[in-house]
């Protein structure tokens, strides 16, 4: 007969210290919220320092703030530096922070490229490569970015976006190619359509939420629980055996 004895315990991150960026609003604050639940310490990052603490009254205890622009590669070392202070290197990084600057093709700037793809791509890659040496001295971490529809399909005004988020999803494969072997797993989630700030140009017009909803399988858009399942799975044990995927949370639109 199998051993089923360790199951109740997959999904737990109890003892896990987990960093989150983009924790301020959306789905960074669902996802801290969901890993504070699965009983992980939580630290998260962003700029708006009023908000977080409003995540950090709501977890209690289990949450500390740190606020900072994951952008400023000047600053990454401190920023690093403040986010092991509150309960030690993170065991997990959640790469949540995302900007789309919806300029067409024809209208896309200097600035807004470059600032595309430094909260978006660079961001996350020396996020993780600072924390991958405490993850690999522990033989275990997680390693979550956030692709996205566009990291597969082309919208209208998303080329800056969908240039960061189709490489994203080829840098989580790198990510595991480079540092699995280590204990230290990189996976992708990519959501649907979402009501978060990022997609509020979508959600503020009803009928273009409502053609979105009907391209789906499910028939809806995406409610922000729907997140935590795929998160918890790609935080915990469960899912010490997978690397290097991306997973779509899109209630199926990229399956029709």
């Amino acid at each position: 007969m199998a051993d089923t004895a360790h199951i109740p315990d997959l999904f737990s991150l109890t003892g896990r210290v987990a960093c989150v960026t983009g924790a301020s609003s959306g789905l960074g604050r669902q996802a801290a919220c969901a890993l504070s639940g699965a009983g992980a310490r939580v630290v998260g990052v962003a700029r708006r320092r009023e908000a977080l603490d409003g995540l950090c009254a709501e977890l209690g205890d289990s949450c500390a703030a740190v606020d900072a622009d994951v952008a400023d590669r000047d600053g990454l070392a401190e920023t690093v530096r403040r986010i092991s202070e509150p309960f030690g290197a993170p065991d997990i990084l959640i790469n949540a922070a995302g900007l789309n600057t919806r300029e067409a093709a024809d209208d896309v700037t200097n600035d807004g490229w470059d600032a595309t793809l430094a909260i978006n791509l660079s961001a996350p890659f020396f996020l993780a490569q600072a924390m991958v040496p405490a993850m690999r001295a522990k033989c275990w971490g997680r390693i979550v970015n956030f692709a996205s529809l566009q990291s597969f399909r082309a919208f209208p005004g998303g080329i800056a976006y969908g240039a960061t988020k189709g490489g994203v999803a080829q840098m989580t494969r790198a990510m595991a190619e480079a540092w699995s072997r280590d204990g230290i797993t990189a996976n992708a989630i990519g959501p649907g359509f979402f009501p978060t700030e990022l997609t509020a140009a979508v959600f503020n017009d009803e009928e273009r939420a409502a053609r979105n909803a009907a391209q789906t399988c499910i028939g809806r858009n995406g409610r922000p629980e729907d997140m935590d399942g795929p998160l918890l799975f790609f935080c915990s044990d469960a899912s010490g055996y997978v690397t290097g995927q991306i997973l779509m949370v899109d209630g199926g639109f990229t399956a029709k």
